[in-house]
């Protein structure tokens, strides 16, 4: 998936807000214009360093996808869910989350992020495994730039909707449209379930501490995967090669996105941090190419560039 199961929190920390200069420099003033100037290129270099993060987490979390697709063969689609769910809750048991002391709504929060979560990646492999990476992604991603375009309530968010759709139109008239249509509508069901969990994702980080509300619903995930990974992949889910596999797309997936975009947020708005997750068709394009050799023609690049510019107007739309 895309973001498939990151519950990163989609509001950035509260940012203290700087003094007011003084319209004339007062000579006694702490340091020199100069100094000012020197001081302000860390913090450029540190939102610069926070982009590198997020693009490399996108590059983590498609490249872990690619590697689930590699993974097919041995287990399928819904055995590589159930093994990347069962190891992701198990890094973020690590975190020792607290499990007493919430309401029923709180549990209830939790367990609709799970169940999206287990939903959305088992749609989310179930049309990878039919169709190439960069056009699942670039399908799933209607689903949350829908949810931004009907958000915002704007004219010019029409605007979003049509380009997104210019770039769907392309895809149908190039060699994607060729492309499975249970794949198709596989991905398009992984997106509706990514707005699900964008919805019940913000219910839970209100209501739970730290990662302790993720850990949670990432265990009722696991819970909820893994009966249909057994039924389809029986015993072939205790392969050494497939466990390690496994738990190899659990770190790339799960474990280096949250980390990244963990210390990311601490630097970049969280407006800017949605701009660049729009991103992740393209890094899904380029690691379906690079590890599953799925090559794509110009016209199936300008439709996922179409989509993309749709993804990125729509979030800054959102925001003003």
């Amino acid at each position: 998936m895309t973001t498939p199961d990151r519950a990163t929190s989609t509001s950035a920390a509260p940012r203290a807000s700087a003094p007011a200069s003084s319209p004339v420099p007062s000579p006694a003033a702490s340091g020199s214009t100069a100094e000012t100037i020197r001081g302000a290129a860390p913090g450029a270099r540190a939102r610069l360093g926070a982009v590198g993060l997020v693009i490399g987490s996108a590059l983590s979390l498609q490249f872990g996808s690619a590697v689930a697709a590699l993974l097919f063969p041995r287990a399928g689609a819904l055995g590589v869910v159930a093994l990347r769910l069962v190891f992701s809750a198990v890094l973020l048991a690590l975190f020792r989350p607290r499990l007493r002391g919430y309401s029923r709504s709180d549990w209830l929060a939790a367990a609709g992020l799970g169940v999206a979560l287990g939903a959305m990646n088992s749609l989310f492999y179930q049309a990878i495994e039919r169709i190439p990476l960069g056009a699942a992604v670039t399908l799933e991603l209607l689903g949350p730039l829908l949810l931004s375009v009907f958000a915002s309530r704007r004219l010019v968010s029409l605007v979003w909707a049509l380009l997104a759709g210019g770039g769907v139109y392309l895809l149908e008239a190039g060699d994607f449209g060729r492309l499975d249509a249970a794949g198709v509508g596989f991905a398009l069901a992984a997106g509706g379930m990514w707005i699900a969990y964008i919805l019940f994702n913000a219910r839970t980080g209100a209501r739970f501490p730290k990662v302790d509300g993720l850990a949670i619903a990432m265990g009722i995930g696991a819970l909820v995967s893994a009966p249909l990974g057994v039924a389809s992949a029986g015993t072939a889910l205790l392969d050494p090669v497939t466990l390690g596999l496994g738990a190899a797309v659990a770190v790339l997936s799960s474990g280096v996105p949250y980390t990244l975009e963990m210390f990311a947020l601490r630097r970049l708005p969280a407006g800017t941090f949605a701009v660049l997750m729009s991103l992740m068709p393209v890094a899904a394009t380029a690691a379906g190419f690079l590890v599953l050799d799925q090559s794509m023609e110009p016209l199936q690049l300008v439709a996922i560039a179409l989509v993309v510019a749709a993804s990125m107007g729509a979030v800054r739309t959102s925001r003003g």
